[in-house]
């Protein structure tokens, strides 16, 4: 469910009055790389902001970022050393489970399911059953987009086969408009910036009403966990503060991903995006920061199991880890 302003903004109110950067730096901890599943863009100002705000720094930690084209990406950059942490979507997520991976869920980034299938009027695309045939845009292969597309195609009897994927990159609505493409896989705050950008009128189905999921999560690798406990538990501490922030302060933000976001140079934009993510950002039950919702992540591994998506069953509560949650 959508949520109200109120919700988001009562759900910062308790952390707004956190420590902030600039109080105090804590002795240092280590340096976490997080592994992007995106280049530098405005929804992750929290994280862009850091040389300004330096809410990680203030826990210890030195922060890095390793651009990616997707969640797929993310991982991959994690398991070749390249990052600590995954920034990536849970279908990305339970593949590489479903590969073997030993791996572990620490924190929820993004409670709510953001993606969409955004098509143009003119095409008549109501329902997953009529993308049957038609040309689909996503961002990489290796992209959430994709994972939550094929979800939709199976909820109509569809495989991949049945359509012809196209990779788009980002800027996906420039092949949508050009015809190149009769549909296109995004996200909310993709399809906000297409909007302003002169879409138009277009027919948006939601992801969540057919599977309702987190967007994206914090992944590790299991191996070393141990001995960087105390780092990554410091670093969901600086990435919580650095969210409370965004929730409390989306102006501010906004602003400041004019000078770090390769996306952000129109601050209108930035603001619109910026409180889309907020409100994802916020669990709609627990209004804790980070929080699983255990039921709905195992009920998504069941379903990408059922879709033939993965083939191993994945009991999700050996895969999560709440211990280090703020």
């Amino acid at each position: 469910m959508p949520l109200s302003r109120r919700t988001v903004l009562g759900a910062a109110a308790g952390l707004a009055a956190l420590p902030f950067a600039g109080l105090a730096t804590a002795q240092s901890k280590g340096k976490i790389t997080v592994g992007g599943w995106s280049k530098p863009i405005s929804e992750i100002t929290n994280l862009l902001a850091e040389s300004d705000k330096g809410f990680f720094k203030a826990q210890g930690v030195e922060l890095g970022y390793a651009p990616g084209a997707g969640g797929g990406d993310a991982i991959r950059n994690m398991l070749s050393g390249q990052a600590d942490v995954a920034f990536t979507d849970p279908g990305s997520f339970f593949t590489a489970l479903d590969k073997g991976e030993k791996l572990t869920a620490i924190y929820d980034i993004y409670p709510q399911n953001v993606f969409n299938v955004v098509s143009l009027k003119s095409a008549n695309i109501h329902k997953p059953a009529d993308l049957k045939g038609k040309k689909i845009g996503v961002y990489s292969l290796a992209s959430g987009t994709r994972q939550n597309l094929l979800v939709m195609l199976h909820q109509a009897g569809l495989k991949e086969s049945d359509v012809t994927i196209v990779v788009t990159g980002l800027l996906n609505f420039a092949p949508l408009l050009q015809g190149q493409v009769d549909a296109t896989a995004a996200t909310d705050t993709g399809l906000v910036v297409g909007q302003r950008k002169g879409l138009g009128e277009v027919n948006v189905m939601q992801v969540r009403d057919y599977l309702n999921v987190s967007s994206d999560l914090f992944v590790v690798r299991q191996e070393g966990y141990q001995e960087k406990k105390e780092l990554l538990r410091a670093f969901l501490k600086g990435y919580r503060d650095s969210a409370a922030w965004m929730i409390a302060n989306p102006e501010e933000a906004a602003t400041l991903a004019v000078k770090h976001a390769i996306d952000g140079t129109q601050r209108d934009i930035n603001l619109e995006v910026i409180r889309l993510r907020n409100a994802s950002s916020t669990p709609s039950a627990s209004g804790k920061l980070g929080a699983f919702n255990l039921d709905s992540l195992q009920k998504a591994a069941d379903a990408y199991r059922a879709l033939g998506l993965v083939q191993r069953q994945i009991k999700v509560a050996d895969v999560v880890d709440t211990s280090l949650l703020p």
